[in-house]
């Protein structure tokens, strides 16, 4: 429990930073720090904050959290039940640390790699029973008149079936007063004074994949722009960065992906800390996750203590990435042999298959091999609804070749996962700046809310 006496001890707070990885717990933290260092590039600098934090993130009705949950948990300071989005277990609306910033005169911005209406973001804004009512979410974001959205596109911002459909999400934002930018050039563009925004990175669905294209617009790019035009009066903002699509490949079970997108939200955060540098006595940071996805493991059975994190760097593209191009290759030839999709293996993830490179570590062994062509064999049966049954349960909606290969890679790393969902591992939180030190010890998903709300209310 929080205690009050410590509550009234609370410094002033004009600038706050709330950074949220979607499915980041210790070993997604633990693993990108590795692989950096290996590689060459600098250390996370959500691992080198002054304090932290093991938090836990059960929801209210499951031990194990979604995100809608584990969001309101964080943004609310109140748990709720699994699906939901800014309301408690009841279904009362909840009000988050963003809105009363708001309410306090600061400006607010939501960042997100994935689409702004999707369940993390959400939770700083919207009140639904459900996260799935895309288009109602939509209608909630405007009604926030929150200063800065930037991510992914407004998913169903035009869905004429949804109850209570009332126009375009796009154009009720314009008449509310928002610019709707879809161009990189146009949201650069933008600045201090112009206005209420919605910027898109991708105007179509979620930000890139950092692997797949690493220049598309980042949300360190929208941090930046953010923090550009919100910085203009005494009062300061609130801003939430999330990075979603951690949580996305961890379900893919995908560990060199979900590296790169750790990476590339710690790269936000670098932004932050060198914005608190030239504001010091101002600025507070917040990093944490909301809960775990995949079990993923920094070890496994089949290397004993040997890792080789840098073997990761092999891999030159998503598991999604690698998918398509297995659809296309089947597309064109039904009948391909496990010989024809040795090279694509071999393209996308280093995969060795040349008995000539059996010493190398990427060599494909005897028992990976059969691992991998069981698994083509069962990518063919998909081709065949009447064969299904012979599928794994994962298998049906996942391609069983994508699954087989980047689990072959991962533990040919050292690595290993132990499920497609979440976990209930607690998670990190970290935090630098003043009042950091209330980010300490052992806390609940919920004590990040709370203590920001009480900072924030004036």
């Amino acid at each position: 429990m929080l205690s009050t006496s410590f509550a009234d001890k609370y410094k002033d707070v004009k600038y706050v930073f709330l950074f949220i990885g979607d499915g980041m717990s210790l070993p997604q933290r633990m693993i990108a720090d590795e692989y950096a260092k290996q590689n060459g590039l600098p250390a996370l600098a959500m691992n080198k904050m002054q304090y932290s934090a093991i938090t836990t993130t059960r929801s209210a009705n499951k031990f194990i959290t979604d995100s809608a949950a584990a969001g309101t948990a964080i943004a609310c300071g109140a748990k709720t039940n699994n699906g939901a989005l800014g309301v408690d277990a009841n279904g009362n609306n909840l009000k988050s640390s963003a809105q009363v910033a708001k309410e306090n005169g600061k400006k607010v911005g939501i960042i997100t790699s994935v689409t702004l209406n999707h369940a993390t973001p959400a939770a700083f804004y919207a009140h639904q029973t459900s996260r799935g009512n895309y288009y109602q979410i939509g209608l909630d974001l405007v009604a926030s008149d929150f200063d800065f959205f930037g991510g992914g596109a407004i998913a169903k911002y035009k869905d004429k079936k949804s109850k209570g459909y009332k126009g375009s999400v796009h154009d009720i934002a314009r008449k509310s007063g928002y610019k709707v930018l879809k161009k990189r050039s146009d949201i650069e563009a933008f600045k201090k004074g112009d206005g209420k925004v919605i910027a898109y990175a991708n105007p179509k669905d979620a930000i890139p994949y950092l692997i797949d294209e690493p220049k598309s617009m980042r949300i360190s790019h929208l941090l930046e722009k953010a923090i550009e035009v919100l910085d203009n009066d005494d009062e300061g903002f609130f801003i939430m960065v999330e990075g979603g699509k951690i949580d996305w490949v961890c379900h893919a079970n995908d560990a060199t992906t979900s590296i790169h997108e750790t990476i590339d939200f710690d790269n936000a955060i670098k932004v932050a800390v060198e914005f608190a540098k030239k504001n010091p006595k101002d600025t507070l940071i917040v990093v944490t996750g909301d809960h775990e996805t995949g079990g993923l493991t920094m070890g496994f059975a089949g290397t004993g203590y040997t890792s080789n994190i840098k073997l990761l760097a092999n891999q030159k593209c998503s598991q999604g990435v690698f998918e398509a191009k297995v659809k296309r290759l089947l597309k064109k030839n039904k009948d391909a042999s496990f010989a024809d999709v040795q090279p694509l293996i071999t393209e996308s993830f280093g995969l060795l298959f040349d008995e000539s490179k059996k010493d190398d570590p990427m060599f494909v062994n005897k028992e990976e091999f059969k691992t991998l062509s069981d698994a083509w064999h069962r990518e063919k049966l998909k081709l065949s609804p009447e064969n299904k049954h012979a599928l794994f349960s994962y298998e049906k909606k996942r391609s069983p070749i994508s699954v087989a290969t980047v689990r072959c890679f991962n533990n040919k790393a050292g690595l290993a996962w132990t499920s497609f969902a979440h976990t209930a591992l607690p998670v990190m939180t970290t935090a630098s700046g003043v009042n950091a030190e209330a980010f300490s010890g052992t806390i609940d998903n919920t004590d990040i809310g709370k203590i920001l709300k009480e900072m924030l209310d004036d």
